[in-house]
């Protein structure tokens, strides 16, 4: 069985009716997840609570799939352009990540990782975006901040000249997954560029308005995962 980590548009898709949900106990906590034929689908911010980037429970959601023995997973992230030709509407197939606090489920022992994505699903994910011949860029780094707040100018100046991509949530999921021998990749739509990247002024209505018209293209990308 494959997963697929989602942020906050689950409820936007016309298949979430179809979905079942389903709870799991863990040393970490509870998660919520909803399963559809073989796929889990796990909403990382939960459906219900709206819960902010800094405070979601990445151990919580990681073991969780590891105990559902989960091997794939699958994962979409939002984020904003940190270089003015990765555009709003675009998708990033990420290679690497900047993650200068990660988190771990080793805090008592010397254990250490080298981190990578899943180049098995990194293909997948090339694979189907050029079949649905969606705009897209094949690698890409990922620089995640703690958020919840956008980053100001200068905190932008400072990291585009070292990542491609700003966000808030992937790069403690993939560490967490590679602890456990996960196979995990990310999607990335780009929703907007990041603070100063343009001269236009970021706001939160334009961020959403980019997530609604880039959930149809997501739909169309997820109904092709269903089909591996």
């Amino acid at each position: 069985m494959k997963a697929i980590i989602i942020g906050w548009n689950l409820k936007k898709f016309s298949f979430f009716k179809k979905l079942k949900l389903k709870k799991i106990i863990t040393s970490y906590g509870r998660v919520d997840y909803y399963l559809l034929k073989d796929c889990l689908f796990l909403p990382r911010h939960k459906i219900s609570e709206n819960i902010p980037p800094h405070l979601i429970n990445y151990r919580a959601n990681i073991f969780a799939l590891k105990k559902l023995k989960i091997k794939d997973i699958f994962s979409f992230n939002s984020v904003g352009s940190l270089k003015k030709e990765i555009k709003p509407g675009d998708f990033l197939v990420s290679s690497d990540y900047i993650d200068f606090d990660p988190l771990t489920f080793f805090e008592n022992e010397a254990k250490f990782i080298t981190p990578r994505f899943s180049e098995k699903i990194r293909k997948i994910f090339i694979k189907i975006l050029k079949k649905l011949k969606m705009k897209f860029h094949k690698k890409g780094i990922y620089f995640q901040t703690k958020g919840p707040r956008l980053e100001t100018k200068a905190e932008i100046n400072l990291i585009k000249k070292f990542a491609d991509v700003v966000g808030m949530t992937m790069a403690k999921e993939a560490t967490l997954a590679n602890e456990l021998d996960l196979e995990y990749a990310s999607l990335c739509s780009v929703d907007n560029y990041a603070h100063g990247i343009v001269k236009k002024s970021l706001s939160e209505k334009e961020i959403k308005e980019n997530q609604m018209k880039i959930n149809k293209k997501i739909e169309k990308i997820i109904n092709e995962i269903l089909k591996l």
